[in-house]
C-alpha cells in the first residue's frame, strides 16, 4: 500500500446518520408484526411456581402471551448465554431480570403495559450470593489463556529486591450502556428465516438461530446495517433473540422486540466487578525481580465469565520472576461480558497504578521506570515483539505533555483553591484476529462496489474500507461502494477485540489487489469490452494461531502512553480531568481521521472508568440498583476537555496484510490509571479503587 491519507476520509456513513437516513434494526418495517415485551422475574433466585397471565392476556391489544410451555426446546450453539424458559429447567430462576414470559400485542406500548400485568409466583427463594461472599474458583474450560502462569521464584525476587510495594485494587460493575437498546425483529417463510437484529455479529447470529431452529445455515438471513453502540454487549448471542425468532415461529406472524433500557442492565451483559492484588519487587535503580499479579472477578452462577485482567502483566515489563493467577466468583447475578476495553482495561488500572506506587517508593521518575524496564523479549515466554513502540509512545508523549516541567512531590502543584496532580500510565491491549472474505467489483464507468457482511458498529469501517480500495485500485474513496450488514454477502467475523481492521481490511486489500490484477491483464483494452470485472478473497491468521487469532511465534500486541492533568477541588471532593496527552503505537494507521475518533472516544471512556462509571449491586434484592440513566453516570461534554492525541510509526507486517493492528479498544485503556496516579500527585491520597466519585475523595482527603 501507499502512505496513508494525511489527514483520512471522511467517514461514508455519516450523512445518512446525521440526516436520520440511517436504517437501525429498530426502524425495521413492522406492517403486520406483533410487539413483543419480555416480563422479566422479579427475585434472584428460586425456582417459578406460576404465572398468572389473565389479566395481560385480556389487556387491549394483546395477541398472546407465551411462557416456556408454549416454547420449542431450542439447542444452544457457540457464545450464546445460558436461554431461560425452557422446561427442562422447571422454572428455575438465576438472577433478576430472568426473562419468564413474552407478551405480543398490536404496538409496543400496549405490550409493555400489558406486561406489567403478568403475575409470578416463587418458591425457595433466598437471598442473593454476592461477590464479597463467593469463594475463589477457575473457570472450566479457559478460553483466552491459562488461569496461572509462573516463570522464576516470585518469593526469591521479593526477598532480593531493594523495594517491595504491594496493593489491592478493585474496579466496578459498569454497563455498557450504547445509545441504541438491543433491538431484534424476526419473520417466517415457510421454514426459512429472517431476522434484524442489532449485533456484533450477523455471521454468529445466523449460526445461533440455525442450530437452535434445526435449519440449514442458508434458511437464516440476518440483517444488520448500523449498530448505535455496541462495546460488547451485542458481541454474544442473548435470549432476546432467540425468544424473538421462537416466538415469531409459535405464533406464524412476524414480531418485533426492543429491549427496554432498564432490561439492558439484565438481559445483555456487563463488565464485572474485579479485585486485584499487585506486588512488586525492584532493586535499587528501580529494575523489577519479581511481578505478583492476582485477580478475582465476578460471574454468573453457571457462567464462567472470566475477565483475563491478569494477561498483560506477562509482556509489560522485564522481571526475572512473574506470576500471575486469574479467578472467578459465581453469584446470583446476570451473566457479564466483555465491555470496552475487556482484560487489559481492568487489569491495567491496577498494574499501572502499582507501577506508580514503586516509581515513588523508589524515587525513580515514572516515565523513566517504565523504561528502564522495558523487555527486549516477551518476559513469560520469550517470543520476540512483533511490533513494540511503547518507548517511543513513552517518550513523545511526555514531551508534548510538558511532564519535565512536573515536580514530583505530591501536593506541590496548586492553582489558587485547586490541588494541580499530574498522572501518567502505559497502555496495551491484545491482538485478537479472525478470517475474513470481501469481494470487490469495478464497473465500466469505474464504479466500485465492495461487499463484505461485516457490521459498521460506529467505527467508521466503511470508510477504511474505501480507503483501502481506493489506494490499491487507484480511484477516488467517495467512488467506492460499501455494502455490508448481510449475510448474504461474503462472511466477516465479528466486530470485536479490535480486530475489524486486520480481518475485514486484509481481505479487502487481497480482493482488490486480485481486481488490480485482472485490471492490469486487459492488456490496454477498455473495461466496457467485458463490461465488469470482479475479485474475492479469504484473509486470516497464519497457520498455527489460537482460536482467538493470537499468534504462537509472535508476541502481538498494541501499545501507548497515556498522561493526564487533573484540578481537585478539595472541599468539594471533585475531581476534574483538565487535560490529557495520549500517544499510540497499534501497527499501520489506515484512516487517520477516524483513527483519531476511535482513540478520542476511548479516552472520553477512560474517563468515564476513573470517575464517574459504577452500577451499584444492591445484596439485600440481588440486582442493580440503579438500572437507568438517571442512577448511572457517564462522561459528557462538560467532562471532557483538551484531549492530544498521535500515533507513533508503526507497521506490523506479522499481524495482518496492511500491517495494521487494533485500535478500538486501546484508548480506553490506562487512563483510570493515570488519572488515578494525577489524583495522588495532587492530593497525597492513594485512591485503589474506582471510581474515584466524590464521596470517595471526600472519604480519603
Amino acid at each position: 500500500m501507499n502512505a496513508p491519507l494525511p489527514t483520512g476520509l471522511r467517514r461514508p456513513d455519516g450523512p445518512a446518520k446525521l440526516t436520520g437516513a440511517a436504517r437501525y434494526s429498530g426502524d425495521t418495517p413492522a406492517d403486520g408484526a406483533a410487539y413483543a415485551v419480555l416480563v422479566g422475574a422479579t427475585v434472584p433466585t428460586g425456582r417459578l411456581t406460576a404465572l398468572h397471565t389473565e389479566a395481560a392476556r385480556g389487556a387491549p391489544g394483546v395477541s398472546a402471551v407465551l411462557t416456556a410451555d408454549d416454547l420449542p426446546e431450542m439447542p444452544l450453539g457457540p457464545l450464546v448465554q445460558p436461554l431461560p424458559m425452557r422446561r427442562s429447567d422447571e422454572g428455575a430462576i438465576r438472577h433478576e431480570g430472568q426473562p419468564i414470559a413474552i407478551v405480543l400485542a398490536d404496538s409496543w406500548e400496549r405490550a409493555r403495559y400489558a406486561a406489567g400485568l403478568v403475575r409470578a409466583e416463587y418458591a425457595d427463594v433466598r437471598r442473593a450470593v454476592v461477590f464479597d461472599e463467593a469463594p475463589d474458583d477457575v473457570e472450566r474450560e479457559p478460553l483466552l489463556s491459562p488461569p496461572d502462569e509462573t516463570k522464576g521464584d516470585v518469593e526469591a525476587g521479593l526477598a532480593a529486591a531493594h523495594t517491595v510495594i504491594s496493593g489491592t485494587y478493585t474496579t466496578a460493575d459498569r454497563h455498557h450502556n450504547p445509545m441504541e437498546p438491543s433491538a431484534t425483529y424476526a419473520r417466517w417463510d415457510g421454514d426459512r428465516l429472517t431476522v434484524h437484529d442489532s449485533v456484533q455479529s450477523i455471521g454468529l447470529t445466523q449460526l445461533a438461530l440455525s442450530t437452535a431452529f434445526g435449519i440449514a445455515f442458508e434458511q437464516v438471513r440476518v440483517h444488520c446495517p448500523f449498530i448505535g453502540g455496541g462495546f460488547g454487549c451485542k458481541g454474544y448471542i442473548w435470549p432476546h433473540q432467540l425468544l424473538t425468532a421462537a416466538a415469531a415461529r409459535v405464533t406464524g406472524r412476524p414480531v418485533k422486540l426492543y429491549l427496554t433500557r432498564a432490561q439492558m442492565f439484565t438481559s445483555c451483559g456487563h463488565q464485572p466487578t474485579t479485585r486485584q492484588t499487585v506486588t512488586l519487587g525492584a532493586d535499587a535503580d528501580g529494575r523489577l525481580t519479581a511481578l505478583r499479579h492476582t485477580s478475582a472477578n465476578a460471574a454468573s452462577r453457571d457462567g464462567d465469565h472470566a475477565e483475563g485482567a491478569t494477561e498483560a502483566s506477562t509482556w509489560m515489563y522485564a522481571s526475572p520472576a512473574i506470576e500471575v493467577r486469574r479467578r472467578i466468583r459465581h453469584t446470583d447475578r446476570p451473566e457479564p461480558t466483555p465491555m470496552r476495553a475487556p482484560h487489559q482495561g481492568p487489569g491495567m488500572f491496577a498494574l499501572e497504578s502499582a507501577m506508580d506506587e514503586l516509581a515513588y517508593a523508589t524515587g525513580v521518575d515514572p516515565v523513566e521506570l517504565r523504561l528502564r524496564n522495558e523487555p527486549d523479549t516477551d518476559p513469560m515466554t520469550g517470543l520476540p515483539f512483533s511490533s513494540r513502540e511503547l518507548r517511543a509512545c513513552l517518550l513523545r508523549a511526555s514531551e508534548r505533555f510538558g511532564w519535565r516541567a512536573r515536580t514530583p512531590a505530591p501536593r506541590s502543584m496548586r492553582d489558587g483553591d485547586e490541588l494541580i496532580g499530574w498522572g501518567m500510565a502505559a497502555a496495551t491491549m491484545d491482538t485478537f484476529r479472525f478470517a475474513s472474505t470481501a469481494r470487490v467489483r469495478i464497473d465500466a464507468d469505474g464504479n466500485v462496489v465492495v461487499e463484505c457482511g461485516t457490521q459498521e458498529i460506529g467505527t467508521g469501517l466503511p470508510g477504511v474500507i474505501a480507503t483501502i480500495v481506493s489506494d490499491v485500485l487507484g480511484t477516488d474513496p467517495d467512488a467506492v461502494e460499501v455494502r455490508f450488514g448481510d449475510t448474504e454477502l461474503p462472511p466477516a467475523w465479528m466486530t470485536a477485540g479490535s480486530s475489524a481492521t486486520m480481518g475485514v481490511g486484509s481481505a479487502v486489500h487481497a480482493a482488490a489487489t486480485e481486481l488490480s490484477e485482472k485490471l492490469a491483464g486487459l492488456g490496454g483494452r477498455p473495461l466496457d469490452a467485458v463490461g465488469s470485472l470482479e475479485a474475492e478473497a479469504t484473509w486470516g491468521p497464519e497457520e498455527g494461531s489460537d482460536l482467538a487469532g493470537r499468534s504462537r511465534t509472535y508476541s502481538m500486541h498494541t501499545y501507548g502512553a497515556v498522561f493526564a492533568e487533573v484540578r481537585v477541588d478539595e472541599e468539594l471532593g471533585l475531581v476534574r480531568v483538565a487535560r490529557c496527552t495520549a500517544g499510540y503505537a497499534a501497527g499501520r494507521i489506515v484512516n487517520p481521521l477516524t483513527a483519531r475518533s476511535q482513540m478520542t472516544g476511548g479516552l472520553a471512556w477512560g474517563i468515564g472508568q476513573a470517575l464517574l462509571e459504577e452500577s451499584r449491586f444492591d445484596g439485600r434484592f440481588g440486582r442493580f440498583a440503579s438500572k437507568n440513566l438517571a442512577g448511572y453516570a457517564v462522561p459528557v461534554n462538560a467532562d471532557i476537555r483538551e484531549l492530544d492525541v498521535f500515533f507513533v510509526d508503526d507497521h506490523d507486517p506479522h499481524a495482518s496484510r496492511l500491517g495494521a493492528k487494533g485500535i478500538g479498544e486501546l484508548g480506553a485503556v490506562g487512563v483510570g490509571a493515570a488519572i488515578a496516579n494525577a489524583v495522588f500527585h495532587a492530593t497525597g491520597v492513594r485512591l485503589r479503587d474506582v471510581p474515584m466519585g466524590i464521596a470517595e475523595v471526600m472519604r480519603a482527603g
